[in-house]
């Protein structure tokens, strides 16, 4: 059930990603790339990455399309026909899938037990968390010692994301009051 669960929303992740491409409204653009996040947000959920969908969803979903949905109140809606021949960049886009691709063919089968996270790491935190820790829940002690420095870079880039979203929401707001003020309308 869980490989038809993954299968689907590898589906849709495909299906958005093709629609992001072929949408020519960046309103919409702005949405299917949040809908995308959010997809990978469950996709790492079901894959028991429970951390790194919270930061996908906070990131990719939440601050990213506000970032987006604020720059195009910048903009105009629509994106301009482009001049240029979009094969060179489809090729580079393909010839990157097929390095990362390759990349992957030596890493061991999901779950193996012969890997090295299954043999080294694993164990040695299962069996020294609570002498070392002192918490019962293994995931917390290894997010907020083993991995300590790595959740606060996280939660500072979550912060750092937040204050950029307020600060360009706030110069987007002085900015409309100007035009308003000029207009007369105000």
């Amino acid at each position: 059930m869980e490989t038809f669960i993954n299968i689907i929303l590898f589906t849709l992740l495909v299906v958005t990603a093709i629609a992001v491409t072929r949408t020519h409204g960046l309103f919409g653009v702005a949405m299917l790339s949040g809908v995308f996040s959010l997809l990978s947000a469950l996709l790492l959920v079901t894959l028991d990455a429970v951390d790194v969908a919270f930061t996908e969803a906070a990131v990719g979903a939440g601050i990213s399309t506000v970032l987006m949905l604020s720059a195009l109140s910048l903009t105009s809606r629509h994106e301009k026909e482009s001049s240029r021949s979009n094969v060179v960049p489809l090729l580079v886009v393909m010839c990157t899938g097929i390095l990362l691709f390759y990349g992957t063919l030596d890493m061991p089968n999901f779950g193996e037990e012969g890997s090295p996270a299954q043999n080294h790491v694993s164990k040695a935190y299962i069996e020294r968390s609570p002498s070392e820790i002192g918490v019962p829940n293994i995931v917390t002690a290894i997010l907020a010692s083993y991995r300590g420095y790595d959740t606060m870079g996280e939660t500072a880039v979550v912060f750092t994301a937040g204050v950029g979203v307020l600060l360009l929401l706030s110069g987007l707001q002085r900015r409309r009051r100007k035009e308003y003020k000029k207009s007369g309308k105000l």
